[in-house]
C-alpha cells in the first residue's frame, strides 16, 4: 500500500495556537466525518481538550450508513462525549446543537451562577481535520456566512471569534492533521474521503482499495451502480476495467481509460452515489 502523508508546515503552527486558545474556552466541538469517525479524529485534540466539555458531531452523516452511525454514537457516548449526527450542508441536526451545548456545559453554567456570574456566554472552539466540513458547519450553525469555506484542505487560516447569540461564542481554528499516521489504513481512509490532497494520490490505487472494501462490506452496490458483473474472487483491477467498458471510458480506439474510470468511482463514493457507506467500525 502507498504511504499516505500530508502535513503542511502551517499545521504545526496551528497546533501551537490551539494550545494557547484552549485556555480561553469552555467547550470543544469536534467535527468528524461520519464515514470514518475514528480516522478523521486528530489524537492531539483529546490531549489538548482534556479538562473541557466535549461534543462530537458526526458530520456528513447522510453519506454514511445510518445503522453504523447509531453504533458510532453509542461508542462515543460510552467514552463520555456528547454526540450528534449532522449534515452541515443541509443544516440537518444543527438546530439541536444549542441544547447539547447547554447540557455539555451545565456544570460550568451552574458554577458561574453560584458565583453570581449570569449569562456569560459559553465559549466553544470548533476543531476538526481538513475538509471535514468545519467552515460549512459554522456558517450553517451561525445562519450566515462568517467563516471562509473552501473544499481545498486547509483554506481556513488564522483565528476568528464568532458570536452566535447571547449564550454562545465560537472560536474557529484551522484544521489540523496529525504529523504521522501510526497506521497506514487511517491514511488510506482519509484519502478516500478527500481529506488528503488529491494531487499526491493515485486515483487508480484509491479506486482499487475502495472496490476491495466495498465488495466485502457492501456486496451488490458496485454491480448496481455500474451495471457490471463481479465474479467471486475477481481482482479489483479487473472490476475497474469492467467499469471502463460499462461506462465507455476509452482513451482512443479500444484502449481503456483506467484513470477516468478510477476517478469516477472515487468521486461517486465521496458524493454518496454508490450508496450510504461507512468505512470503519469501533471494534476495529
Amino acid at each position: 500500500m502507498a504511504n499516505y502523508q500530508w502535513y503542511p508546515g502551517h499545521m504545526t503552527k496551528a497546533k501551537r495556537m490551539m494550545q494557547e486558545d484552549i485556555k480561553l474556552i469552555d467547550l470543544v466541538i469536534e467535527l468528524v466525518d461520519a464515514r470514518v469517525p475514528l480516522s478523521s479524529r486528530n489524537p492531539d485534540i483529546d490531549e489538548l481538550g482534556k479538562n473541557k466539555s466535549r461534543i462530537i458531531l458526526l458530520n456528513k452523516s447522510d453519506l454514511a450508513d445510518a445503522r453504523k452511525n447509531k453504533i458510532w454514537m453509542d461508542y462515543f457516548s460510552s467514552k463520555g462525549f456528547h454526540v450528534l449526527e449532522i449534515n452541515s450542508k443541509t443544516g440537518a441536526g444543527v438546530k439541536s446543537i444549542q441544547g447539547v451545548v447547554q447540557e455539555a456545559c451545565k456544570d460550568k453554567i451552574e458554577r458561574d451562577r453560584k458565583r453570581g456570574i449570569l449569562n456569560r456566554p459559553v465559549r466553544a472552539m470548533v476543531v476538526g481535520i481538513p475538509n471535514v466540513g468545519k467552515s460549512t458547519f459554522i456558517n450553517s450553525f451561525a445562519g450566515r456566512a462568517c467563516a471562509k469555506t473552501g473544499n481545498k484542505p486547509g483554506v481556513t487560516k488564522g483565528k476568528q471569534w464568532i458570536r452566535l447569540n447571547k449564550s454562545l461564542e465560537l472560536l474557529d481554528t484551522p484544521g489540523i492533521l496529525w504529523p504521522k499516521f501510526e497506521d497506514q489504513t487511517v491514511g488510506l481512509r482519509l484519502a478516500m474521503i478527500g481529506s488528503i490532497n488529491d494531487e499526491i494520490i493515485h486515483q487508480d490505487e484509491l479506486a482499487y482499495e475502495l472496490i476491495r472494501f466495498l465488495r466485502g462490506a457492501y456486496p451488490g452496490l458496485l454491480e448496481q451502480r455500474y451495471a457490471v458483473e463481479i465474479p467471486d474472487g475477481q481482482d479489483a483491477y479487473e472490476t475497474i476495467k469492467a467499469v471502463c467498458v460499462s461506462k465507455k471510458c476509452y482513451l482512443k480506439g479500444e484502449e481503456l481509460d483506467i484513470m477516468k474510470a478510477s476517478a469516477m468511482i472515487v468521486d461517486d463514493f465521496r458524493n454518496g452515489r454508490i450508496g450510504k457507506i461507512t468505512l470503519e467500525m469501533p471494534e476495529e
